[in-house]
Formats: C-alpha cells, sequence, structure tokens
C-alpha cells in the first residue's frame, strides 16, 4: 500500500467506525496499485446494522480537503476526491449481504435471481483487505464463501455459458448483416461472458471487469490455446479482420463448451 494511501485510510477508518452502526469496513484492491495509476481509486465497503448519518453529517466528517462530493440518489455510495486522491464509500446493509450470501448455501433454487448481477459482490467481500471488524460477522460469511457447492458453480455455469452461445450467435449474425455497431457490441458481450463460463468452470468468483483479462489467463483450467486466441481476438489490424474474430469467437466457445 502506498504512503498517501495509507495516510488516508488512517483518517477515514477512524471517522466510519465510530458509527455506532457500522459493523465491517474492507478496503477494495482498487486502492492497491500507485495512487499515479489511472485505475486507481480509494474504494471502501462500509457495512452497517443501523442507520448511518446523513450525506450532509458524513461530508462535513470527511475532512477539510474534501471536494466535488456527490451521494447517490438512495444515499447508499459517497464519491468524492480527498486532495487529488478519488474516495468511493459504498455503505450496504448487513442483512442484504446476508441474504446474498444465503444464495449459495440456504436459497440454491433462487440462484436464477443473482445470474445477472454475477459474482463480483461475493469477489469483494472475500478479497477486500478489512480494515475495521466490530464482531466476527465478516468472518462467518467469509467461511461460508469459501467452499460454495458444486450446484451453485453449475447453475452459474449454464446461464453464463448459455449467454456466451447467445452472443456468439449475434456475432455470426452481425457479421452476415455486415453491421459494425452490434458487431462490437455482440464481440464485447461473448468474450465477457466466455471469461465468466471459464470463472465458473474454475470455481472462482469473478473480479472487476478490469481485472477479467489479467485473472482469466492465470486460471488452472482453460481450453488449449486459449489464451492465445484471445489475444488475437483482442488485437487490432488490417489481418484481423471481422471474419476472422468470428471464427476465433466459434473456437474459443467451442473449447469452453467441451471442458
Amino acid at each position: 500500500m502506498k504512503y498517501k494511501t495509507k495516510v488516508l485510510l488512517e483518517r477515514l477508518v477512524p471517522i466510519l467506525s465510530q458509527w455506532p452502526g457500522v459493523e465491517c469496513i474492507i478496503l477494495n484492491e482498487a486502492a492497491l496499485p500507485d495512487t499515479l495509476d489511472p485505475y486507481f481509486a480509494l474504494i471502501l465497503d462500509v457495512f452497517y446494522t443501523e442507520a448511518i448519518p446523513p450525506p450532509e453529517h458524513r461530508s462535513s466528517q470527511y475532512g477539510n480537503d474534501i471536494s466535488a462530493f456527490e451521494t447517490t440518489n438512495q444515499e447508499k455510495k459517497d464519491r468524492f476526491l480527498a486532495g487529488t486522491l478519488p474516495v468511493r464509500i459504498e455503505y450496504k446493509a448487513v442483512g442484504q449481504i446476508e441474504e446474498l450470501v444465503s444464495f449459495l448455501d440456504v436459497k440454491r433454487e433462487s440462484i436464477w435471481l443473482i445470474k445477472d448481477s454475477g459474482t463480483y459482490g461475493f469477489y469483494r467481500l472475500a478479497h477486500g483487505q478489512i480494515l475495521f471488524s466490530r464482531s466476527d460477522w465478516i468472518d462467518k460469511i467469509r467461511r461460508r464463501l469459501a467452499s460454495p457447492e458444486d450446484e451453485f458453480w453449475f447453475r452459474l455455469r449454464e446461464a453464463n455459458q448459455s449467454k456466451m452461445e447467445h452472443f456468439l450467435s449475434d456475432l455470426g449474425a452481425a457479421l452476415m448483416q455486415e453491421d459494425d455497431f452490434f458487431y462490437l457490441i455482440s464481440s464485447s458481450s461473448f468474450i465477457k461472458y466466455a471469461c465468466l463460463t471459464l470463472f465458473c468452470l474454475n470455481r472462482r468468483f469473478e473480479p472487476s471487469h478490469r481485472a477479467y483479462y489479467k485473472q482469466v489467463k492465470e486460471l488452472p483450467e482453460l481450453p488449449e490455446s486459449f489464451s492465445a486466441q484471445l489475444e488475437t481476438f483482442l488485437s487490432e489490424g488490417p489481418e484481423i479482420t471481422m471474419e476472422r474474430k468470428y471464427a476465433l469467437a466459434q473456437l474459443m466457445a467451442r473449447g469452453i463448451v467441451t471442458l
């Protein structure tokens, strides 16, 4: 962790943790790069059991160097600059988190409710750095996240693989129609759901979108030549035609389906 990040956390965490309803504070991995990295953002997930202070109180507590403060309509996400550092604080009700985690074990028959939102919420719960914890609540949550049953992964794989095949079909249709715009949309959606299917196959929660590329290539179980095919699919140049990309997408999908 960089010095500027550490100093800012040492200021913010005591402020947030003093509010009676705050149960746990977790630091997102987006805060780990250098503060000059374009991807840097100090993102805190704050889990609460009681009402949190209103936005005007929160903004006054964050510090004198706060600027560009804004909050969502539901007042559960604050964005601002602390000096030059971008900060995002997301407030999440403990009850809603427990409901979400119940889809892994207690309510597996309702897994379809999260098939569109995905497993990134689980990833953040499982991999973020715990900065404050009032009890063992987050430890219990992480134990439940550590070993979802096969049925959970099977159902998610089924949903994501179906979408991958759907967008592969759209990719072919866009090629036939010479529809550049629809081809671009279908291409990005195809590669997203191809990666999601592979994360499910490897029993891994999905990371943030910007981490897909690195983490999917590091998965232990991949189709043969997948990494090379992915590199080519993402390449630009006169030799990488729409027809060639579509043929590559077919190869990638076939390899994933046969795993």
